[in-house]
C-alpha cells in the first residue's frame, strides 16, 4: 500500500521534492504552501508559490493558511489521517498537535549536515562561513529548531567557486532523491533514526539585508565566499562612481586573484580589486536595472580604469 503523504513547501527548492514523492507512486492527500503573494512591478498581482503551481499542475488538493496555530487548522489537518508529512522549506512554524498528527510523524528535508547550519539560511551561510561540504538530510521533526534525530544523509562538495545559486540547484535534486529514497524505507518500516551530535551546533540566520554590502578591508578570501553566497540573491553590492554619478552594483561571482594596493581599488583591467589582504576578480557583475553581465562586457560600458575604487 502507497503511504498517505501530506507534502509542505513552498520555493522552487521543494519542488522536486513533491514531484519525486508523486511520482513513487505515494498517495499526497494535499499540500500545504505559503499563501500567494504580492508581486510584479507594482506589488499588485498576488502569485502563488513554485510548491502551488506545481501541486496544481500535478491535480493536487492545495491549503494556503497563514498559520498553523489554531485549532480549526489543527483538526483540519487532523482529519486527513495522513501517515506522514513531508516538510520541505515549508516557512511556517510546526505547532506540537500538528507535528504528532501524522502516523508516522513529520520528515523534515534539511540542507545542511547537521547539527552545522539550523535555521533559515543554510546554503547561504555555509558558502559564507568558507565550507567545503555541506549535503541534504531527511530527518524526524521535532519542537526545536531542526534539533530532530537524522534518518539519511547525502553529502556534496562545494567548489571554490560555487555560488550559493547553484548549490540550491544541485542540493535540491539530491534532497528529492533522498526523501523519494527515505519514504521507501519508511514503507518497508526500515527507517533508522540516529540522535545529531550535540557538539558542533551553528545556527543559519535569516539573511539580513545590512550584511549585503561588501567590506572591502575584509580578506579577499571573506570577501569572496561573501560574494558567491549571495549570489543570485539577494546580492552583494557596492557603489562605485560610473560618469559622475554614484552606482549601486550587485556582484554574481568573482574568483581569488593574485594583487594588493588600497581595499576597494581596481588593480588591472581585468577588474581585480583589492581587498584587506589579497584580492578578487569580479567575473559577473549586475548594474541596477539591468541584467548580469560578464565583467569584461561591463567594463566596456563602465569605462573603468586602474585607480579607481570600489566603496
Amino acid at each position: 500500500m502507497p503511504l498517505r503523504v501530506i507534502f509542505m513547501g513552498t520555493p522552487e527548492f521543494s519542488v522536486p521534492t513533491l514531484r519525486a514523492i508523486a511520482e513513487a507512486g505515494h498517495e499526497i492527500e494535499t499540500v500545504y504552501t505559503q499563501p500567494p503573494r504580492a508581486a510584479g512591478r507594482r506589488g499588485l498581482e498576488l502569485t502563488p508559490s513554485p510548491v502551488q503551481r506545481e501541486a496544481e499542475r500535478l491535480g493536487l488538493e492545495v491549503r494556503t493558511p497563514v498559520s498553523l496555530k489554531s485549532e480549526a487548522e489543527q483538526q483540519a489537518f487532523r482529519a486527513l489521517r495522513a501517515d506522514v508529512a513531508v516538510v520541505v522549506a515549508y516557512g511556517l512554524l510546526l505547532p506540537k498537535p500538528i507535528l504528532e498528527a501524522p502516523r508516522l510523524g513529520c520528515l523534515n528535508g534539511h540542507a545542511s549536515l547537521l547539527p552545522r547550519w539550523r535555521g533559515a539560511a543554510p546554503i547561504q551561510r555555509a558558502i559564507m562561513a568558507g565550507d567545503t561540504e555541506t549535503g541534504m538530510m531527511a530527518m524526524r521533526m521535532e519542537e526545536g529548531l531542526d534539533t530532530g534525530p537524522v534518518a539519511m544523509v547525502e553529502k556534496c562538495v562545494i567548489g571554490p567557486d560555487m555560488t550559493a545559486g547553484e548549490l540550491h540547484d544541485r542540493l535540491m535534486h539530491i534532497g528529492a532523491a533522498l526523501m523519494a529514497e527515505a519514504l521507501a524505507r519508511l514503507k518497508r518500516d526500515a527507517l533508522t533514526f540516529t540522535a545529531q551530535a550535540t557538539e558542533g551546533v551553528t545556527y543559519a540566520k535569516k539573511i539580513d539585508k545590512a550584511e549585503t554590502r561588501v567590506d572591502w578591508t575584509r580578506p579577499a578570501v571573506e570577501v569572496h565566499n561573501h560574494i558567491r553566497g549571495l549570489s543570485p540573491f539577494p546580492g552583494a553590492w557596492c557603489e562605485i562612481e560610473i560618469g559622475g554619478r554614484l552606482e549601486r552594483l550587485k556582484l554574481l561571482r568573482s574568483t581569488l586573484s593574485q594583487g594588493a594596493g588600497e581595499p576597494g581599488g581596481i588593480l588591472d583591467d581585468r577588474l581585480t580589486v583589492a581587498c584587506g589582504s589579497g584580492a578578487i576578480r569580479l567575473v559577473e557583475v549586475q548594474r541596477a536595472g539591468g541584467r548580469p553581465i560578464a565583467a569584461q562586457e561591463f567594463l566596456r560600458g563602465a569605462k573603468l580604469e586602474k585607480g579607481m575604487k570600489f566603496s
